[in-house]
């Protein structure tokens, strides 16, 4: 195969409220770089935020494609395998948060917004890290594995960090989070109860796994107490509906996901003080995890509800971030190269 070595292609960046294409390079690989001629990518909100504030970055980290060439000190992959990864891509491999599995949290970590400003998946080639891009397995399509490299490695790590087997797992939201949530929390064997504004969705929670749907206005209507409160919502919850104890257990854990990450997040004191309520935050998963997730969601045949989109440029990523703006997708969007 000929060198991949500085072969232009695009990746595309906001400005002015526009997607517009943007000229790179394929670098030379370093030792540990990988390359992978990207099939399919997810499309987050996390991409469309990005792009409402004109951040000056490549968009896109929810890849998945094939590996086209590798650095000399390589190992794990090997030409033509698929993987996936693009939004936890580097840390440094020394600190007490690598060498304990929680490499996420590296203080010299390159994430998705924070390094690597010309390397997003919606573009023919990214260039990830050996050990932070990660196989797919077999029991998963590349479209079906393309939003669990971010949305699938964000619930699963929040809950596998959180739930324990006698727990009941509330869910806020069946969007692009929340049916993965109701599906790993099930699946991890937990008691799901999904609470929607949506009352039409009553009937498709549980084939997600759901065993109860409550209307998000009538958290009281619970027939029993959750442990974990997952917010999977673009917006908190009533917090003296939600914050009492027929509703979320004593020592129960309110894990925030998807609620507005600007401003503050307000709580009632006199509720986390004397019922113990704790608040859970996490990010995407570390490495190891990624793998876990993976592997997880073949064996258990947990897969996200898509729709496909042949990319054409960037007005089919303007096409998709209306529809993401106005709710339309159902429930995560991937982009087909």
């Amino acid at each position: 195969m000929a060198s991949l070595t500085g072969k232009e292609f695009s990746v595309y960046r906001p400005k002015e409220g526009k997607v517009i294409a943007d000229t790179v390079t394929i670098p030379e690989p370093g030792p540990h770089d990988v390359i992978i001629r990207i099939t399919h990518s997810g499309v987050c909100y996390t991409d469309y935020e990005f792009f409402r504030f004109n951040a000056p970055l490549a968009l896109g980290h929810e890849g998945v494609g094939i590996v086209e060439a590798i650095g000399s000190a390589v190992t794990s992959l090997k030409l033509g395998d698929r993987v996936g990864g693009g939004f936890h891509n580097d840390s440094c491999g020394q600190c007490n948060y690598c060498t304990t599995g929680q490499d996420i949290w590296c203080a010299k970590r390159t994430i998705f917004g924070f390094g690597g400003y010309n390397n997003g998946t919606f573009g023919a080639y990214f260039v990830g890290k050996e050990g932070y891009v990660h196989k797919i397995p077999d029991g998963l399509t590349s479209a079906d594995a393309a939003p669990l490299q971010c949305a699938g490695a964000t619930v699963y790590t929040a809950l596998v960090d959180t739930l324990k087997p006698r727990h009941r797992v509330g869910i806020i939201g069946i969007g692009g989070l929340g049916h993965l949530a109701i599906q790993y929390a099930a699946k991890l064997g937990a008691e799901v109860v999904v609470f929607s504004t949506s009352k039409d969705k009553e009937q498709e929670a549980p084939g997600f796994g759901a065993s109860e749907f409550v209307l998000l206005s009538e958290p009281e209507s619970v027939k029993a107490p959750v442990d974990i409160l997952v917010l999977t919502g673009s917006k908190y919850p009533d917090w003296s509906k939600f914050l009492n104890t027929n509703v979320l257990a004593r020592r129960g854990t309110v894990i925030p996901l998807a609620a507005p990450t600007q401003g503050p997040l307000t709580l009632p004191a006199d509720k986390l003080f004397w019922d113990g309520y704790q608040i859970q935050s996490t990010l995407v998963a570390s490495k190891a995890q990624h793998n876990d997730m993976l592997e997880f969601s073949a064996r258990h045949g947990i897969k996200p509800t898509i729709q496909v989109y042949k990319f054409n440029g960037p007005e089919t990523i303007e096409s998709v971030f209306d529809k993401l703006k106005d709710g339309k997708v159902r429930y995560r969007a991937v982009l087909e190269f």
